[in-house]
């Protein structure tokens, strides 16, 4: 075994000053998600009165007692479109993760209509969207709980286009063998009437589903006939009629119910089901003490061992060349019983690190060991020395190897992710399997300080030419103006590089507390493993409604 040793001192002054602010963090992304939750409670009077359950109770009634639960982009939206990040922080207006319901692992989804009815947002699509993509990417089946009052029309130019890919990714995942289930507790009309007409089964709830492409209103309008909704799109008339419903559930726990146990019946991939828990033991070191590691300024170095250490299975760490790129820190390990590869920087990354990357990566694929990237970077290198040694050249390389990898590759964002060295570690762009943020993690094209310095270098750059026709009091009064707009670009970079700005945006799938990690990416771990050992059987269009 090569167990890593910490020397991490936990009753330092530096390591108690970086714990409180981690756990400060931590409070304020979780009061967020509590706000988020609060709308359900805010409106349970509502729901009771109508016999209805809250759309938070009804993803707690569709999942196994005691199972977890990996919610996805949880601020989605956040300080975007309606959402005033104080008392409207929406979550997106709808709840989207990764669970299992009668013992199956699968995406469940439901509309918030606690929420603005339900409503549909530019970042809750994206959000549905994303959770479509999960569910291809790892084979799962698809449960949509559905209330919705159709799309949010004042933003209708971010919805209208976009929003075709949700119908166009139900009728591709149908197609695969991937079932798509959906119970509808209660509006879904127009265009999100091809939910319900999209899916696989379709459950409706007596007197409260409403299925129709227009209401009775625009019906009157448009054609002059007189109908009820109930006439128009009711869960009765669907299914003795239409034929669009297959079952009729008395009640949302009735219609969860029913899911639970059409998902059972289906015996759906039976052979690719989550085998016995593996055994493993369990790091050497407290999680508690995940959250003293990392320093507040991005340019203190420290050591991402002491991470690893409190990550994978015994402390266990089989470091790759480790005398060699020490900057960039790769490793076999495993995580709760998942083996796995480990990319990690300590630093910027230097042309050999690339180089060491590279190389690994292609190890991993070729071993068919999944890729964890922890994310803590200030960017690749620059100056003469490093460009001399091939730094473009040898990054793109690790690049190259990063977007053509056959295995899952899972980032874990715990630091800077600054620069093409966010691409070089799997960010966003390159598409991880699932991507998670610490509450302290930045994104940024560099530092805000860096750019502030930039912008104000080439700016005085700029006015140099003139300065033989400035006295000195102009010239003073020039170089302030400079001087005032570097700061106001610094405030707003820094503000667009925090957490919560890149989880509003999906450039994440949530920010996770730090304590968790370990146990989020062996949910992630679990989940791509068995993606790949399932077999779908697909057909060429989809189930059609015959």
């Amino acid at each position: 075994m090569a167990v890593l040793r910490s020397t991490l001192d936990t009753r330092g002054e530096a390591y108690q000053a970086q714990r409180a602010e981690m756990l400060a963090l931590v409070e304020a992304f979780r009061a967020l998600e509590a706000k988020v939750a609060a709308h359900g409670e805010a409106k349970r009077k509502k729901f009771e009165k109508r016999g209805q359950l809250t759309p938070r109770e009804r993803v707690a009634r569709l999942l196994d007692p005691g199972s977890p639960f990996l919610e996805l982009s949880t601020l989605a939206g956040f300080k975007m479109h309606d959402d005033n990040g104080r008392k409207d922080t929406l979550g997106g207006g709808n709840i989207t993760g990764v669970g299992f319901v009668s013992g199956v692992r699968c995406m469940v989804t439901a509309n918030d209509s606690a929420i603005k009815g339900g409503s549909i947002a530019p970042m809750g699509l994206q959000k549905s969207l994303r959770a479509q993509r999960i569910a291809v990417e790892n084979k799962l089946p698809s449960i949509s709980m559905v209330e919705s009052g159709g799309a949010n029309l004042n933003y209708q130019s971010e919805l209208f286009v976009e929003g075709g890919k949700v119908f166009c990714n139900m009728a591709r995942a149908s197609a695969m063998g991937l079932p798509q289930l959906t119970v509808v507790h209660g509006s879904s009309t127009a265009g999100g009437a091809y939910l319900p007409g999209l899916s696989d089964y379709v459950i409706m709830v007596r007197d409260r589903a409403k299925v129709f492409l227009a209401g009775p209103p625009l019906v009157k309008a448009a054609i002059g006939e007189e109908a009820s909704d109930e006439e128009l799109g009711g869960a009765a008339m669907h299914a003795e009629t239409s034929g669009l419903a297959e079952y009729v559930a008395e009640d949302d726990a009735h219609g969860i119910a029913l899911a639970r146990e059409l998902l059972a019946k289906l015996d759906w991939d039976s052979d690719g089901q989550p085998s016995a828990p593996r055994s493993f033991a369990p790091p050497r070191y407290d999680a508690e003490e995940l959250c003293g590691l990392v320093p507040p300024d991005p340019r203190i170095p420290w050591d991402i061992r002491e991470l690893i250490a409190r990550l994978v299975d015994g402390s266990d760490f089989l470091e790759f060349k480790a005398r060699w790129g020490s900057d960039t820190v790769c490793g076999h390990a495993a995580i709760e019983g998942h083996g796995v590869g480990i990319i990690a920087n300590a630093g910027p990354i230097m042309p050999e690190g690339s180089c060491k990357a590279a190389q690994f990566i292609q190890l991993c694929c070729q071993s068919n060991i999944p890729i964890l990237y922890l994310q803590n970077t200030t960017g690749y290198m620059v100056g003469k020395a490093v460009e001399q040694r091939g730094a473009v050249k040898h990054g793109a390389k690790m690049i190259q190897a990063v977007a053509n990898a056959t295995v899952p590759q899972l980032t874990l964002l715990v630091g800077g992710g600054y620069g093409a060295g966010n691409y070089g570690m799997c960010g966003r762009a390159f598409d991880p399997r699932f991507i998670f943020a610490w509450p302290n993690s930045k994104v940024a094209v560099m530092g805000a300080e860096q750019i502030g310095m930039v912008m104000e270098i080439i700016t005085k750059a700029k006015f140099a030419a003139t300065d033989h026709l400035l006295d000195d009091a102009a010239r003073a009064a020039r170089d302030e103006n400079v001087a005032k707009m570097r700061e106001v670009l610094v405030k707003r970079i820094e503000s667009e590089s925090n957490a919560l700005f890149a989880t509003a945006r999906l450039w994440d799938d949530g920010i996770i507390d730090p304590r968790d990690s370990r146990k989020v990416l062996a949910m992630a771990l679990a989940t791509c493993r068995e993606a790949q050992s399932r077999t779908l059987s697909p057909n060429t269009f989809g189930v059609a409604r015959l």
